[in-house]
C-alpha cells in the first residue's frame, strides 16, 4: 500500500484557486490510479476526479468539469488537482487515494481504492 499525504488545503474565496497536492512514498506510471475524492460534513464521500495507471485517462465529477484538472508528476511522485472558480459547495475535506488494480480506466467509487490519505479542508467562503 502506498502512503498517501495531502496538503494544499486552505480558505479561498469564491471563484479563487487552489492547487492540492498527494505525495506519495512511491509510484510509477503504470503502478496505480489516483483519485481524489472529497467529503462535506454529513454528506457521503464523493469522486471529484481520478486519473489512470498510465496516466493517459482522466475523469472528472460533472460538478467539477470545466473547474478543475488533474495530474502529475512521477518523478516528484505527486498527483496534483487544481481547482479554479471555486465555488461553496466544493467546500469539504479532499483525500486522495490509489487503486492498484489493472484498469484502462480510473475509478469513481471511493469503495475500490485501497490506499487513502489523511485528507485537506478546503474551505470556499466569502
Amino acid at each position: 500500500q502506498l502512503q498517501l499525504v495531502e496538503s494544499g488545503g486552505g480558505l479561498v474565496q469564491p471563484g479563487g484557486s487552489l492547487r492540492l497536492s498527494c505525495a506519495a512514498s512511491r509510484f510509477t506510471l503504470d503502478d496505480y490510479a489516483i483519485g481524489w475524492f472529497r467529503q462535506a460534513p454529513g454528506k457521503e464521500r464523493e469522486g471529484v476526479s481520478c486519473i489512470s495507471r498510465s496516466g493517459g485517462r482522466t475523469k472528472y465529477a460533472d460538478s467539477v468539469k470545466g473547474r478543475f484538472t488533474i495530474f502529475r508528476d512521477v518523478a516528484k511522485r505527486t498527483v496534483f488537482l487544481q481547482m479554479n472558480s471555486l465555488k461553496p459547495e466544493d467546500t469539504a475535506v479532499y483525500y486522495c487515494a490509489a487503486d492498484p488494480a489493472v484498469q484502462v480506466a480510473c475509478m469513481m467509487r471511493p469503495l475500490v481504492y485501497d490506499s487513502w490519505g489523511q485528507g485537506t479542508q478546503v474551505t470556499v467562503s466569502s
